[in-house]
């Protein structure tokens, strides 16, 4: 549940939850008119599903258009659905690399400070400071 919240706030403060809703839209309309225009196609449900099958690329052949105007609809969606998807994945990725990149500067400004006050600090965090260098090498001379 924590991470559909991080995700929700990820696309709300990104404003790809706008673009989303419209694809949404974009879905619902694209079925309409295939419903309208397809004559193999008499339910909305089905013409969901097949925009379902059209957007997934599994393309189930349950239902199959032959109207040239339901077969623009699926060319129009199927590109639709590449750009958005590959957009909303890049938002999502570059959010959580520039949280990481936040928490390596916090972290290391953090040190920096410690480093400032050394003759002030305790015997043990002294000592918790070498262990997390120690530690932080060692990850490094791994990679």
């Amino acid at each position: 549940m924590k991470r559909l919240h991080v995700l929700k706030s990820i696309l709300v403060r990104t404003h790809a939850d706008k673009i989303l809703l419209t694809y949404l839209v974009f879905v619902v309309i694209a079925a309409l008119i295939i419903q309208l225009v397809e004559p193999g196609i008499d339910r909305f449900v089905d013409a969901l599903w097949y925009c379902y099958a059209v957007i997934s690329t599994a393309g189930f052949g349950d239902i199959v258009v032959t109207t040239f105007a339901a077969k623009v609809v699926s060319v129009l969606l199927t590109a639709y659905s590449i750009v958005v998807i590959a957009l909303v994945t890049g938002v999502i990725v570059n959010y959580y690399n520039q949280l990481i990149q936040i928490r390596q500067k916090d972290t290391l400004a953090a040190f920096t400070d410690r480093l400032q006050r050394l003759p002030e600090l305790s015997k043990e965090e002294l000592e918790e400071m070498s262990a997390n260098a120690k530690e932080f090498f060692q990850n490094r001379s791994r990679k």
